[in-house]
């Protein structure tokens, strides 16, 4: 009998991975589980989504689940999540989110992708309905819409890495007010300051307000919209919080 492999995730690392191992092999059985909806799309992509340069959400996507399906030959499981693995038995039991059931699956050789999640800090505020994290394209989805009910709108975004400073510069395309939280006291901390520096100027000269050396300490909602606070005793008044 051929060999049974298990991915478990998908997007960049499962996915790869499911189809590195179908052209290493003709003949295995490849499974990939997917917790969510989508099993390869391009995550650099979601900020320009929502801000319009990327008009269409089907673009995000890199290959759909009847690519793989019918192109690599494996069987994908969207809305699959993986509870536990039983190394002894090897067996994975799987939660299937479109029916609640769950079953278990044997596996001869076993694949980990599950990904990770968006840091939420333990601060008061941060489940308001107006505060976002930005990983996938549901994310964006929730950020796109709840931008499109706002005549007028400012942001607060948390965090000048990459992510962050694409959606800075998305949502300043769309006319969105837009103030960039970062605790250090530069963007990008993986380059030099001298060039942080060419990048924070640019960056005001479009009309983005960076808070440099501030950190996020809560939000709270007064009159609708949100009060951002940072750890030096500022409050920024916005509408919605990434």
């Amino acid at each position: 009998m051929s060999m049974k492999l298990v991915v478990i995730g998908g997007v960049a690392g499962g996915a790869t991975a499911a189809a590195r191992a179908r052209r290493i092999s003709e003949d295995a059985h490849i499974i990939l589980f997917e917790r969510g909806e989508f099993i390869s799309f391009a995550n650099c992509g979601l900020p320009y989504y929502i801000g319009g340069v990327i008009p269409e959400r089907g673009r995000l996507l890199v290959a759909g689940i009847e690519t793989f399906r019918q192109r690599y030959r494996i069987d994908v499981r969207t809305l699959s999540e993986v509870l536990s693995i039983d190394r002894a038995a090897k067996t994975v039991t799987v939660m299937n989110h479109a029916d609640g059931q769950t079953y278990a699956e044997a596996y001869d050789r076993l694949i980990l992708s599950p990904g990770a999640a968006p840091i939420r800090p333990p601060l008061p505020g941060l489940d308001h309905d107006r505060v976002f994290t930005l990983r996938t394209i549901p994310d964006a989805d929730r950020i796109k819409a709840a931008i499109e009910t706002m005549r007028s709108a400012s942001a607060v975004v948390v965090g000048g890495g990459f992510i962050g400073l694409e959606m800075a510069e998305s949502l300043t395309a769309r006319g969105i007010r837009t103030t960039v939280l970062e605790k250090l006291p530069q963007l990008l901390p993986p380059f030099d300051a001298d060039m942080a520096a060419l990048v924070q100027a640019h960056l005001g000269d479009k009309g983005v307000d960076l808070r440099l050396g501030q950190g996020l300490s809560g939000v709270r909602e007064q009159d609708r919209r949100l009060k951002v606070a940072t750890d030096s005793g500022a409050e920024i008044v916005c509408d919605l919080l990434i």
